[in-house]
């Protein structure tokens, strides 16, 4: 089952967020952004998919609306991850369908993501849903710490 993200799935998300994309987070700050992004409704969309067997959050979909001078409005995904144990059971893709159900319907024109070089199984699975490869960049960063 699809659904919003809550305050609740907190334990779930750092354990995704750890185990399928590898990012050690505190739960405090889980719980910070899960509480922030979710208020921001018009810029955030966070779905989980939660086994209903199980009752437990197996997966997520977080991306935010992009827009510039330049183009329509667009999403950009920022994660999406599925535990290992239930890849491969089309969960992905589901969160994937909904995002753009939902996008689709408040009028965006695209969806992009970026993933990393060595990612070549993430990088099959977004091409068996209909993405393409558009470009190759760099990623810079500049911390403000």
């Amino acid at each position: 089952m699809i659904r919003n993200i809550k305050i609740e799935d907190a334990e779930a998300i750092q354990r995704i967020c750890h185990i399928s994309l590898g990012y050690s987070v505190s739960i405090e700050t889980v719980m910070r952004q899960i509480q922030k992004l979710s208020e921001d409704v018009n810029h955030h969309y966070i779905y989980v998919y939660e086994d209903e067997k199980l009752q437990k959050v197996v997966g997520f979909v977080h991306a935010e609306v992009y827009e510039s001078l330049y183009s329509y409005a667009g999403l950009n995904i920022l994660g999406l991850a599925v535990l290992p144990e239930f890849q491969g059971k089309g969960i992905g893709k589901e969160l994937m369908n909904h995002l753009e159900f939902k996008a689709k319907n408040d009028s965006v024109s695209f969806v992009r993501l970026n993933s990393a070089d060595y990612r070549v199984e993430a990088h099959k699975f977004y091409e068996s849903i209909g993405y393409v490869c558009d470009k190759t960049q760099k990623r810079f960063i500049k911390r403000l710490d």
